[in-house]
Formats: C-alpha cells, sequence, structure tokens
C-alpha cells in the first residue's frame, strides 16, 4: 500500500516552497520565448504559457519580473513563442541558462529566422507563433503578456511523428519526451 503525504492549507496564505511543489506535478510544454527590436534581442525557456483564444489567436507568456532584463519584451512589444520538441533539450537548457553562455553564444547554437514581428522564430520547432503584445498585466512575481498571434509556423503532427520529434514537456522538475 502506497502513502502519499498530504499538506492540508486551511489559510489563505499558500507556502510558495509547497505551491511551487505541488505546480512541480503540473506538465507543461517546453517553449523558447524571443523578442527583438529597439530594446534589444533576448531569449529564455519557458513553460509558463497558454493558448487564451482562437479569434483572434492569441496567447499568453508569465515573465519573471526579478529579471530586468525581460523588460525588453515589454519594450519591443512583441515576442515569438517557439515550441520544442525533445530533440532540443540542449537547447532548452541553454536558454534557461544553465550553461552560463551569453545570449549571442545561445542564439549561436541554433539556426533562426523571422516572420512578422522580426522576433527570432526557431527553424525546425514543432510550431512558432510570432505575436505582437496587445495587453500586460504585472501580478506578484511576473509579467503576464498577452500576444496577439501574426504569423504561425508548425509542422505536421505526422511530419513530428515520422522524424521522431516528439513534443518536450517538463515534470516533476526535469524535461520528458511526449509519446503520442
Amino acid at each position: 500500500m502506497n502513502m502519499v503525504k498530504s499538506i492540508v492549507t486551511t489559510n489563505q496564505a499558500v507556502d510558495p516552497l509547497n505551491y511551487r511543489n505541488a505546480m512541480s506535478q503540473f506538465a507543461g510544454a517546453v517553449n523558447i520565448v524571443t523578442t527583438d527590436g529597439p530594446a534589444g534581442r533576448r531569449a529564455l525557456t519557458l513553460s509558463a504559457g497558454c493558448s487564451v483564444s482562437d479569434n483572434p489567436a492569441t496567447i499568453l507568456i508569465c515573465l519573471q519580473r526579478v529579471h530586468t532584463d525581460n523588460l525588453m519584451f515589454i519594450e519591443n512589444g512583441v515576442f515569438a513563442f517557439n515550441v520544442l520538441h525533445a530533440g532540443q533539450k540542449d537547447l532548452a537548457e541553454a536558454f534557461a541558462g544553465r550553461n552560463h553562455l551569453t545570449m549571442e553564444e545561445r542564439f549561436a547554437l541554433a539556426e533562426w529566422n523571422v516572420m512578422a514581428t522580426g522576433s527570432p522564430v526557431l527553424k525546425g520547432a514543432l510550431a512558432s507563433l510570432d505575436c505582437k503584445i496587445i495587453s500586460r498585466q504585472d501580478h506578484a512575481t511576473h509579467h503576464v503578456l498577452f500576444g496577439e498571434v501574426l504569423a504561425l509556423r508548425q509542422i505536421s503532427a505526422e511530419q513530428s511523428q515520422a522524424e521522431g520529434n516528439e513534443a518536450l514537456v517538463y515534470l516533476n522538475r526535469s524535461y520528458h519526451q511526449l509519446k503520442i
């Protein structure tokens, strides 16, 4: 018989560590979000993003406020949302800052192009959504950015499976390959 440890919180204030531990059980797609423009070029690995609407096509991303370089996204007013496949785990690690490369060294690890906004779009991503920021809300520790999708590119599910490029997900504080 498996015993499961339960943590019950009875008040409004949930301990941040307990919350992070609970959220580590939430599988999320691994993405690299990028921006480029007058404020500069920046990218980072992100699992805090999701679809908001299909009409108009809108997504949201959550960026940590503690990293002041994330203001580049807001100042540029644009971003690209690149969905990674399992073969791009090393790229996810690089843009998460785990190997301490400069931003230019990180970008040099892959091939990029642009679509409508000028934000770098990752060649070989499962999908890339090129967005202009239409709304922003600062909440607690994060900037929440809503992006209207101006252009997108995706590979077909058949092509992805034929090439063995299953989705890369983050769960229990590690990367996993999502097999369908």
